[in-house]
């Protein structure tokens, strides 16, 4: 089975890229919060305890989103693999997932991460507000508040999959085919 954390910051790429990789491999997709939203929606009790967070501004606790991973995984039994998108965040989470996929049989092959430069994070995200109108993709300042964010948490995250032989650096700058090339290039090397 081959279980990948596709990783970035705003605007890396991260959902073109995914959509490469699942036709090239046929692996599902595990976004966290496209999980959430659908818990929440369908009101599982596991939604329910997450709304509950998400109500008051909080964070779901790993627990809970772990579990949720788990169940999807688990009704998808004939899937080849898995490319988890927006989790892991933190090192705690990466433990949980590693446990997990370790329990599952199936341990994580390598945290492919998207590398791109600021500026290019920032006209990227400009652009997309443009098209999507999403409110945070417009406003400069929520932009850069987001990637410092996502700088601050992440290097944990890249020791973490360094130590364990599981990191790899991709060149996300250039065409979205250039972009897909180096990341098929990258997966075939941990099969």
């Amino acid at each position: 089975m081959l279980n990948l954390v596709l990783f970035g910051p705003p605007g890396a790429g991260k959902g073109t890229q995914a959509e490469f990789l699942i036709s090239t491999y046929h692996l599902n997709h595990l976004s966290t919060g496209e999980i959430l939203r659908n818990e929440i929606s369908r009101q599982t009790s596991l939604g329910n305890q997450a709304k509950k967070y998400i109500d008051k501004g909080e964070l779901v606790p790993d627990s809970v989103v772990i579990c949720m991973i788990r169940q999807k995984m688990e009704s998808t039994p004939e899937a080849k693999g898995f490319i988890f998108d927006g989790f892991p965040r933190t090192v705690d989470q990466a433990v949980a997932l590693d446990k997990l996929l370790i329990k599952q049989g199936a341990p994580l092959k390598g945290m492919l991460s998207l590398e791109v430069e600021e500026q290019e994070l920032i006209d990227r995200l400009l652009k997309r507000g443009l098209i999507s109108g999403r409110s945070d993709d417009q406003d400069l300042s929520i932009i850069k508040n987001r990637i410092e964010v996502y700088n601050q948490k992440t290097a944990p995250l890249i020791r973490y999959y360094s130590d364990q032989g599981k990191y790899y650096s991709i060149n996300g700058m250039g065409n979205i085919e250039d972009i897909a090339d180096r990341l098929i290039k990258a997966v075939d090397t941990l099969q």
